[in-house]
C-alpha cells in the first residue's frame, strides 16, 4: 500500500480563486520563495504577492506559469520576465526601471528561496543600492530541509553550495571546510555524488554523512552513513533529482602526535603561530582550535 508521503500531492479539484482581486502592492522588491516539490508548500503571502506584484521575475518563467495556475492566481495581462544567469545583465535594467518607476516586482527562483545558490543576488543588491526596499518572503529551502532530516547537529551550520568539479580542487575544498567544527551542507550533482564521497573517504572515511534527494517529492529519499558505507552503498550509482549533502562537524581523532609537530614545526619556521596552525589542520584535516593550541606549546619551547 502506498503512504500518502509516498503519493505526490494532488492540484487541487478546484482551481483556487481567493487570490484573484489583487490589492495594491507596496512599491518593491520582493524575493518570493517557492515550493521545492509539492506545490501546497506554498507560503499565503506568497500567494498574494505573485497576485498583487506590477512585474514578475523567474528564473524560468514556466514553472512559475505553472505554479501559478495550480493556484489560481491569473496573469491579468501582467509579463513574466526570464531573471537566470544567462541573461542577468541584459534583463536586470527592465526590473530596476520598474522599481524606480514605483513598481511592486516579484522575482521567484526555480525552486526554494531566491539567492541560495541562486542568480538573484546581483538584482537583490542593485535594487538596494538604488534605493528600493527589498523584501524577503521566507519558505521552503531544500538546504534547510535537508539539515532537518539528516538527524546531524543543527546548532552551527555551514551551506556551501555546490563543491569545484575537478578533484584537485574539490580535495582542496573538502580539506578546507572539513576542518571546520560545523554542519556543512552542499548541493551535489546526482551524476558527481559518488567522486565526492571518494574524495570525502580519502580524507575521512568515517564522517557522518547523509544524502537527501527529491525533497518533498514523491520520490523522497535520506541516506545516512560514514562516507565509507554511502561510498559502498549501490544506490549512489543510480541516484537521480535533486541532491542535497549533509556533513557531521570534526569528531575527536586519534592524531599522530609526531606527524602533527613535524608539520608544524615546518610552518612555524616561515609563519606566525596562526597562519601555522591553520596550514597544518587544513593539511592533516582537523580541528583548527586543537592545533593552534600545540602550535602554542610549541612556540613557547623555543
Amino acid at each position: 500500500m502506498t503512504s500518502r508521503s509516498d503519493r505526490p500531492d494532488p492540484e487541487p479539484a478546484v482551481r483556487l480563486t481567493a487570490h484573484v482581486e489583487a490589492a495594491r502592492l507596496p512599491a518593491g522588491l520582493y524575493l518570493v520563495a517557492t515550493p521545492i516539490g509539492a506545490a501546497r508548500d506554498i507560503t499565503l503571502r506568497a500567494l498574494d504577492v505573485l497576485n498583487s506584484a506590477d512585474l514578475l521575475a523567474a528564473e524560468d518563467t514556466r514553472v512559475l506559469r505553472h505554479l501559478m495556475d495550480i493556484h489560481g492566481i491569473p496573469l491579468r495581462g501582467r509579463r513574466i520576465l526570464a531573471y537566470h544567469d544567462h541573461n542577468g545583465d541584459r534583463a536586470r535594467p527592465a526590473l530596476l526601471a520598474a522599481l524606480a518607476d514605483g513598481g511592486s516586482v516579484a522575482y521567484c527562483s526555480d525552486a526554494g528561496t531566491p539567492l541560495v545558490a541562486d542568480p538573484g543576488y546581483r538584482l537583490a543588491l542593485d535594487a538596494a543600492l538604488a534605493g528600493a526596499r527589498v523584501h524577503a518572503l521566507p519558505g521552503p529551502s531544500a538546504a534547510l530541509a535537508a539539515l532537518s532530516l539528516s538527524g546531524l547537529p543543527s546548532d552551527r551550520f555551514l551551506f556551501l553550495g555546490f563543491p569545484p568539479p575537478t578533484k584537485a580542487a574539490r580535495q582542496i575544498w573538502l580539506r578546507q571546510w572539513l576542518a571546520v567544527d560545523t554542519t556543512l551542507i552542499l548541493f551535489e550533482s546526482p551524476r558527481r555524488v559518488n567522486r565526492t564521497l571518494d574524495d570525502l573517504c580519502e580524507i575521512d572515511p568515517n564522517r557522518l554523512t547523509v544524502v537527501a534527494r527529491e525533497l518533498t517529492k514523491k520520490f523522497e529519499e535520506v541516506i545516512r552513513g560514514t562516507a565509507a558505507e554511502l561510498q559502498a552503498d549501490p544506490r549512489m550509482e543510480a541516484l537521480k533529482g535533486e541532491v542535497v549533502m549533509v556533513i557531521d562537524r570534526p569528531g575527536v581523532q586519534e592524531v599522530d602526535q609526531d606527524r602533527l609537530r613535524q608539520v608544524l614545526a615546518a610552518h612555524l619556521a616561515t609563519m606566525s603561530i596562526k597562519d601555522a596552525a591553520r596550514e597544518a589542520a587544513q593539511e592533516l584535516g582537523l580541528p583548527k582550535r586543537e592545533v593552534y593550541q600545540l602550535a602554542l606549546e610549541l612556540a613557547g619551547q623555543k
